[in-house]
């Protein structure tokens, strides 16, 4: 017996399009009328959903920070007694979603786009990487690593370097080295 596909509810629908439609084509690109469109909805139904453009936008921004915190949370999962393993993981997955996007981190073009500061998606974005720095900080120093926290901050820069180079030059260039740097970098701090 064949089960009956179940679409996604509009609010659903809404924000996987406007993720997408925003990683794509840009924020400041992307209007609630063409969001709308490519959802199958209406702006009514849009806007009982979400009162503003900037909610939707820290809406897909959290949507997205979900998906990074169960990506963490497997990480620690398959191997809770071994923090230099999860290390050797997150380097790994990044390694994937480098090949897999092109377009670099949701988090970052957003704060290039919204310049304002007093954007409501800023503080999340703040929030996000502060938070995300933190999360890979304890992964460092579950591995042993006497200077976590630098070399947590070292990966990071790595992390949004080689993301802005996979943009600019292709997946052909420096990005491509990501994984051996990132090795380099962690077995440097290890000694």
């Amino acid at each position: 017996m064949q089960r009956a596909r179940i679409s996604p509810r509009p609010r659903e629908r809404i924000v996987a399009t406007a993720r997408g439609l925003f990683h794509e084509l840009g924020i400041r690109a992307v209007g609630i009328d063409m969001i709308a469109e490519v959802a199958g909805t209406n702006k009514t139904t849009l806007y009982r959903h979400f009162t503003s453009k900037d909610d939707l936008i820290i809406e897909c921004l959290n949507s997205r920070a979900q998906e990074a915190r169960q990506s963490w949370a497997e990480i620690e999962a398959n191997s809770p007694a071994d923090g230099f393993v999860q290390l050797r993981c997150w380097v790994a997955g990044v390694e994937k979603r480098l090949a897999d996007d092109a377009r670099g981190c949701a988090f970052a073009n957003a704060a290039v786009e919204l310049t304002e500061e007093d954007h409501p998606a800023r503080k999340f974005i703040v929030d996000f990487k502060t938070e995300y720095r933190d999360w890979l900080a304890k992964l460092c120093r579950g591995a042993g690593i006497k200077k976590g926290e630098l070399l947590a901050d070292t990966l990071m820069i790595l992390l949004d370097g080689v993301r802005t180079n996979r943009q600019s030059v292709g997946p052909l260039g420096p990005s491509s080295q990501f994984r051996a740097m990132a090795e380099a970098i962690i077995d440097s701090f290890r000694r």
